[in-house]
């Protein structure tokens, strides 16, 4: 059944460390333990991945803790969307298997990394997550350091539980909140940027699961307001086999309106304009680039090739109820993603 619905609490994998029921969900339903994988600990893959955007200041700041088995890779970024700037820089762990102790579910737990030049935590407190980070030595010296508290989290997340044809203990879960209001303080360079809870939205990417080697996905997402009403939105593929469900989901005023396939249509070069289609009609998109946040890393066995592009849509989505909104101009992203590890 496409854009099957897991409704029931259970664990996610069986005793052999298979991923019991593939779909979607609203919420964490399915219960993640790493301790039931039976694959080495170099195939697991566990990460939290925050975005904010700062539409009051034209900036977006995207944090990274990732424990990839063979890797960690531990990344600041900032998006200048009004000068289409962009500056990313990471710290790399070597073999950490495990030593984030990355929490199981996006509930409870903190998530920190800390070295001589990168301090960064993510911390779950009652209903708000508060995000810290300091890098001195951050684009030559010029520093990076944030206090940003995110709040009011829409009841409704996509949730996706997906497996792989070719393995069967592989499998990914991931969850995606949008729209979490933020409020708090980015430094960059010496200026201080007040972020203002009104206007500026969050975001978590919450991976957890066994990946095959080779890989190219495709993500979007974008947290926001349509006339004072908190609106975003998550699609994507190329997460395994998504014959199940897919992870292409709207939210609007905190509810989730399910889509079923969205596609990427993505020129060779990737600031050309983009458009977005969908199988029901109902994400019609076309996406303007502003700036390709763009990454190589070659170090043998992992290998990453990213192309996150930052711009703004316009077009329109359609709810649950057929109730139509007209998108213009609204700041967001894309990437399509090709790794091996």
């Amino acid at each position: 059944m496409r854009n099957h619905e897991v409704t029931t609490k259970h664990k996610l994998l069986d005793e052999n460390g298979v991923l019991i029921e593939p779909g979607w969900s609203k919420t964490l339903i399915q219960d993640y333990d790493r301790n039931d994988i039976k694959k080495r600990k170099t195939r697991i893959k566990e990460w939290d991945y925050y975005y904010v955007m700062l539409n009051s200041a034209g900036l977006v700041l995207c944090l990274t803790v990732a424990d990839l088995g063979y890797i960690g890779l531990h990344s600041v970024s900032i998006i200048d969307m009004n000068n289409g700037f962009a500056n990313s820089e990471s710290q790399i762990e070597v073999l950490p298997l495990g030593a984030r102790k990355m929490p199981s579910t996006s509930e409870t737990g903190d998530v920190r990394f800390k070295n001589k030049k990168l301090a960064i935590e993510f911390l779950k407190k009652d209903n708000e997550r508060i995000l810290r980070m300091n890098y001195p030595s951050y684009a030559k010296g010029k520093g990076i350091r944030c206090n940003i508290r995110l709040f009011d989290e829409p009841k409704d997340s996509m949730v996706i539980a997906t497996p792989w044809d070719n393995d069967k203990n592989a499998f990914y879960y991931n969850q995606k909140i949008v729209c979490l209001r933020a409020e708090g303080k980015l430094e960059y360079d010496g200026v201080t940027f007040e972020l203002d809870s009104s206007t500026d939205f969050g975001g978590l990417d919450w991976g957890r699961g066994v990946w095959t080697y080779d890989n190219t996905w495709y993500w979007g997402s974008g947290s926001g307001q349509l006339d004072g009403v908190p609106f975003g939105f998550n699609i994507g593929y190329g997460f395994g086999n998504t014959s199940a469900a897919s992870e292409n989901v709207v939210f609007y005023n905190g509810v989730a309106h399910k889509l079923d396939d969205v596609t990427f249509n993505i020129s060779e070069n990737y600031v050309d304009p983009w458009t977005f289609t969908s199988s029901d009609g109902r994400f019609e998109m076309d996406f303007v680039p502003v700036v390709d946040r763009n990454e190589k890393l070659d170090l043998a066995v992992v290998q990453t090739e990213q192309h996150q592009v930052f711009g703004k849509m316009t077009g329109y989505v359609i709810l649950d109820d057929g109730t139509k909104l007209e998108i213009k101009d609204f700041p967001c992203f894309a990437e399509k993603v090709h790794n091996k590890y």
